[in-house]
Order: C-alpha cells, then sequence, then structure tokens
C-alpha cells in the first residue's frame, strides 16, 4: 500500500509547465486505443439495412432467450427474491452456511458496482446521443437482464472455491472452468475463461474506474462553477484524490468492501430518490406527456438520434453499462455470500437489474421533464446534463448532487477493484506483490479516467464491459440444463407454484420427498 501512495504522489513532484499539459497528453495517448478497441467489439452486421453492433445482438438473444427458457423469472421469481433479501425465507440457513458475506451485503456490493454513474451520468449520455426514446430500451435492457443476471449468479455461487485462507473465489471464470470440464470440454473452458479474465480486466479499468472518475470530476468542477480554477486546468488532481481514496480502501478485500457498500449504497439510493422525487413532484402534471414522448421516440425517434437502430443501440449498450447483465461482473461478488443454495442467491440478483432500472427511470424523467438535455447538442454529454435539470429547478441541489455522485463513483470503483483483481488473480496468480502491482495499474486508471475525453471513455467502457459476455454467456448456454434442474428442485423444495411454472417442474422425486430432505438438512 505504501508504494501505491509513493508511486500515485510521485505525479505531484512534476513541474508546473509539464502537469499543465498532462490531461492533453492523457487523453492524445488513450484515444487511439480506446478507437481500436471499440472497432473491434462493436463491428457492425447489416440486418434489414440497420447497421447493428454484433455483441449487442448477442446479449438481446440472450436476455430473450433465458427470460423465455426460465418461463418469465423476473415475473413469478420477483416475490420469493424479495423474501430472501428480507431475511423471511431461509435466513438461520443461511446465516450458518459457509461463506463472507450475507445475502444483503452481496447484493449491496453488486449494487455498487452496476449503480454508480451509469444510473445518472449514462443515462444522459443515452439520451444526449439517442434522445428520450433510449430510455425505453434501457429499460427493456433491465428487464431482459434480470434472466441473465439469475443464471451467472446462481452458476457463480455452485461453482465457487473456497481458499485456505478462509476467502472465496468464484465469478465466470470458475464456472466457466469447473462447468464445461465436467461436461467434458475443458479445453474450451479454459480458453473461454483466460479470455474472460483478460475482458474483465479491460472491464475493471473502463466502466468500473475511468468513466466513474471522469464523471465525478466533471461534477465537482460543474459545482465549483470556476472554470480557470485549478482543477478545471489539471482535472488530473480530482483524479488523484479519488485514487488515493480508494488505494487506501482496497486493502481490506471483500469483508471490508461489504461492510462499506451495504451502509453507502441504501444511502446514497434514498438521498437520490428524495431528491429526484422532489423535482418529479414539481413537474407532476407533465409526465403523462413525457410518458408519450419515451415510447414515441424509442419508435419512431427525431432524425437528429440517428434513427430507430440507434436509439435502440445506444439504449441497450447504456443498459448494459448500468445493470452489467451478462457480463459476469457481480457474480463475482455473488459468489462470496453465506448461503447452500445457489438457486436462491440467483433469485435475490434479480432485484438488482430492476433497481438499477427503477434509477435509471428517475433519472431519465429528471432529465426530461426539465427538457436539459436539449441544451447539450454539441458531442457526448453526461453529469452536466443531469447536474443542469436539477440546478435549474431546486437551489443548491448540486451540492447534494455532488454528494451523490461521489458516493456513487466512489462505491463503484471500490468493487470493481477487487472484480479486476480476481482476474487479475486468476491469470497472474495470488501473491501480495502481484496484487500490489495491479492495485498500482488500477489506481493510475483512476487518475487518466478523470483526464480523458468522455467520447473516448465511453467506448472504452462499453467495448470492455460487453467483451465479458462473449466468453460468459457463451458458457453459460452450456451449462443451463443443470442449471434448470437445479431450479427445478429448489422450487419444489420451497413450494413455489403458480400459473407461471405448474406443470412445468416435474421431477421424479415426490413432494414429500423433498420436504424429508428439507428437514434433514
Amino acid at each position: 500500500m505504501q508504494q501505491i501512495l509513493i508511486f500515485l504522489m510521485f505525479i505531484l513532484s512534476q513541474n508546473a509547465s509539464h502537469a499543465m499539459r498532462i490531461d492533453e497528453n492523457i487523453d492524445k495517448i488513450f484515444a487511439p486505443v480506446s478507437d481500436i478497441l471499440s472497432s473491434l467489439v462493436f463491428y457492425p452486421i447489416d440486418i434489414f439495412g440497420s447497421k447493428i453492433p454484433i455483441t449487442i445482438l448477442w446479449i438481446l438473444i440472450g436476455g430473450l432467450f433465458f427470460t423465455i427458457y426460465f418461463k418469465c423469472i423476473p415475473i413469478w421469481g420477483f416475490k420469493h427474491s424479495l423474501g430472501l433479501i428480507l431475511g423471511s425465507k431461509d435466513k438461520d440457513n443461511n446465516d450458518s452456511a459457509s461463506g463472507e458475506v450475507s445475502s444483503f451485503q452481496a447484493l449491496a456490493t453488486a449494487l455498487s458496482g452496476t449503480l454508480g454513474l451509469g444510473s445518472i451520468a449514462g443515462v444522459a449520455v443515452a439520451i444526449s446521443i439517442g434522445g428520450p426514446g433510449a430510455t425505453f430500451w434501457i429499460l427493456v435492457g433491465a428487464i431482459l437482464g434480470m434472466s441473465l443476471k439469475f443464471a451467472e449468479s446462481s452458476l457463480a455461487v455452485k461453482h465457487r472455491r473456497f481458499n485456505e485462507d478462509g476467502t472465496i473465489s468464484g465469478g465466470p471464470m470458475h464456472y466457466i472452468v469447473f462447468g464445461l470440464t465436467k461436461k467434458g470440454k475443458r479445453k474450451l473452458g479454459e480458453i473461454l475463461a483466460i479470455i474472460f479474465a483478460i475482458f474483465l480486466l479491460l472491464g475493471s479499468l473502463g466502466g468500473g474506474n475511468m468513466f466513474q472518475s471522469n464523471q465525478a470530476c466533471q461534477q465537482f468542477i460543474h459545482m465549483t462553477g470556476d472554470t480557470n480554477s485549478i482543477f478545471a486546468n489539471h482535472v488530473w488532481i480530482c483524479g488523484l484524490g479519488i485514487a488515493l481514496f480508494v488505494g487506501l480502501t482496497i486493502i481490506g478485500g471483500i469483508k471490508s468492501i461489504a461492510k462499506v457498500t451495504e451502509k453507502i449504497v441504501p444511502f446514497m439510493c434514498l438521498l437520490y430518490i428524495f431528491l429526484g422525487g422532489a423535482l418529479i413532484l414539481m413537474h407532476f402534471n407533465l409526465i403523462p406527456h413525457v410518458i408519450i414522448t419515451i415510447i414515441k421516440e424509442a419508435f419512431v425517434p427525431q432524425a437528429i438520434y440517428g434513427g430507430v437502430a440507434g436509439t435502440i443501440i445506444i439504449g441497450l449498450r447504456r443498459s448494459v453499462q448500468s445493470n452489467e447483465a451478462g457480463t459476469g461482473s457481480a457474480p463475482i461478488a455473488y459468489a462470496t455470500v453465506k448461503t447452500r443454495e445457489p438457486i436462491s442467491q440467483g433469485l435475490v440478483s434479480l432485484l438488482e437489474p430492476f433497481i438499477s432500472g427503477c434509477m435509471c427511470t428517475l433519472t431519465a424523467l429528471v432529465i426530461i421533464l426539465t427538457g436539459s438535455y436539449k441544451n447539450y447538442t454539441d458531442g457526448i454529454s453526461g453529469i452536466e446534463i443531469t447536474s443542469s435539470a436539477f440546478s435549474n429547478v431546486i437551489p443548491y441541489s448540486d451540492y447534494i448532487l455532488s454528494i451523490v455522485i461521489i458516493l456513487f463513483a466512489v462505491s463503484t470503483i471500490i468493487s470493481w477493484a477487487y472484480y479486476g483483481q480476481k482476474g487479475w488473480t486468476y491469470l497472474f496468480g495470488e501473491g501480495k506483490k502481484r496484487i500490489l502491482v495491479y492495485q498500482v495499474i488500477f489506481c493510475s486508471f483512476i487518475i487518466i479516467g478523470s483526464s480523458m475525453n468522455l467520447r473516448s471513455i465511453v467506448d472504452f467502457t462499453d467495448a470492455g464491459m460487453l467483451a465479458m459476455s462473449v466468453p460468459n454467456l457463451i458458457a453459460i448456454y452450456f451449462l443451463l440444463p443443470d442449471l434448470k434442474n437445479d431450479l427445478k428442485e429448489y422450487c419444489l423444495k420451497h413450494n413455489i407454484n403458480n400459473n407461471f411454472i405448474k406443470g412445468w417442474f416435474k421431477t421424479s422425486k415426490s413432494q414429500e420427498t423433498i420436504n424429508e430432505e428439507k428437514i434433514n438438512v
């Protein structure tokens, strides 16, 4: 940790004339890298005259297929997931199980990684590019993402590994290898796991790091209102402050992170809901018009937003960046939960895209109700749109929003530092020195992200995170039959049987046998 601080503080020792060029040089160096990666990941294919990135189509098809395959699990599993997270179902059973964190702590950690600024700045970016109609497709992505999240989270708990020091290693790298090995496809599993770990590192440096630090710093500068301040001219200094704080935090591991996120996440969500709810109430009479506008422009957008295909693509891109469904990031946190039943945590994870979708909707309503997005027509804009929407209506709301944004950004960066570290150790092995190298790289990218152009960061962010879905979903498709059987047994054991699943969950075991097994456990 001491080495991290020495490395970061070294930046401050540079002479003033060089420091003035740091922001510009950082963007000049990394923008071409972002462009190359984005062009590869978002290679378009022609469908009915529209150019659609193949990765977007990949996740969209996956979301539709999983929703159908699990008989609309976002609907019939939602009530049960609430009971699990509120502790009314099998609480004693799970509390005594092996694991590092509680179900709520795991959800809070995952939410801190997914909510981030994707629900605030990300929605603003979507509307600035795709218009109000992008909001509709963000919500579609969130609903379809619930089924994806269930599958990957259940598998993460099922195939997790308990280490000698009491910690847990889990996530796609592990269920890809262990799951496919059981299917007789060990080589394929090893290759896909390595590919995923590499993409995970890119995702941790992009959406989980640079995007967050960039938008948090922009909000700080916007709040000061001084475009000639030292922070406005040297944005990297803001990034350095965040990097120092994160560097001091991530050394505690998942238990330390979970203790922080279980307190920060509810607070920052409630604070943002209060602020956004107040603004919406002030424009309550305009809500019907806004809803009509969102639905209309989702299918017939204005020409300046690039047509229907452009609106759908940017909406789904921002949806993935917001809820991360299918990318395999959050399951790394879910794998550490205290539970004997992998399916239970998979059902809890249904809440994550749902909450993310609600937060995105809140932001979209605020932006469209105030019309703030109409004032930013030159290029991509993010947090500035959301901030101006509040500040023009509620006096001094900039200060409250700044607190929310900093909390969102820092909590996301901390969670993604853990995710990326798991990918790093999978590739390069455990060991304090090896982990220290990753932590230095990660904290350095906080500074880099704060100084980059937003467009370059958005492209790098989306490319890194969406690429994770390719090896992740390939493996899940192979493991779906086993996961379906696990879900059948779980539903019979807990007497979950309604119109959505009636007649589907048939098993050779009688209900009496299932109940006896439950008592014996």
